[in-house]
């Protein structure tokens, strides 16, 4: 049983160990290291590394809500504004409301890729959102389930001036995506492949944003979708993914 004791210094040890390994890019290593692991204990006994992985995300990781977020991502909370923008990952996911029930593979991920972020000293600030139980966030930024957004946020200037805050949004395919398509939004800045998300609904900068009616808008959305199911509020049937799927023909991360 000595493997099972070790496993969570073996979790949080993976990226210093490719670090050592010069010869490969850390894309190449992360998800055959979780193999490895796997594979060197019986199937029945595989439950620590998810219990270790999700103790991580539940340290590292921040839940969002409508209540909250302004004041967690806020540029008021940056302590250093030379060091640049404040880099956040924010996962949107959800049950069978808004994800279908397809979200267990993508959450089991995010809880790995936190458990391995939390050793990397340049890692991003993690936030999750479930948009079962938040879904006026989820529709007022708008996200699509699952999917991540990539946030980097400026400080304020020393005019009290707020830069652009930019943000790639990364839809997720619920079927493949593995803890290493979601550590290399970071380490290997795929989020570049994305287009800067500029849209109306743009939580920072966008038109609602600035004229302080994104929340309205989106207790009002959320309204008028439970009205047109037979309620005021939305009830418990099933609703497409929150802020629509992507199209058929746009890439995701696999």
């Amino acid at each position: 049983m000595r493997l099972l004791t070790s496993l969570p210094s073996l979790l949080f040890s993976l990226p210093l160990l490719t670090a050592a390994q010069q010869q490969k890019p850390l894309s190449e290593n992360l998800q055959s290291w979780f193999d490895k692991a796997k594979s060197y204990i019986p199937s029945a006994a595989t439950a620590p590394i998810a219990s270790t992985a999700a103790k991580a995300a539940a340290n590292n990781v921040v839940t969002l809500t409508t209540d909250n977020w302004k004041s967690v991502i806020s540029p008021s909370s940056l302590s250093d504004p030379s060091e640049g923008p404040e880099e956040w990952m924010v996962l949107f996911s959800g049950g069978n409301r808004s994800c279908y029930g397809r979200c267990a593979r993508v959450e089991k991920a995010w809880d790995e890729s936190a458990a391995l972020l939390a050793a990397n000293p340049t890692a991003p600030n993690l936030a999750y959102v479930h948009c079962d139980k938040s879904p006026v966030l989820c529709t007022t930024w708008p996200a699509s389930v699952p999917s991540i957004w990539h946030i980097q946020l400026p400080a304020t200037g020393a005019d009290q001036s707020q830069p652009a805050t930019t943000i790639h949004k990364i839809p997720l395919n619920s079927s493949t995506v593995t803890a290493a398509d979601i550590v290399n939004i970071h380490t290997e800045k795929t989020y570049e492949k994305r287009p800067v998300y500029e849209g109306a609904l743009h939580p920072f900068d966008g038109w609602f944003a600035k004229a302080g009616l994104i929340v309205p808008l989106g207790m009002g959305s959320r309204y008028f979708m439970g009205k047109r199911t037979g309620g005021g509020q939305a009830g418990p049937q099933r609703s497409p993914p929150l802020g629509g799927a992507p199209p058929a023909n746009e890439p995701v991360a696999r």
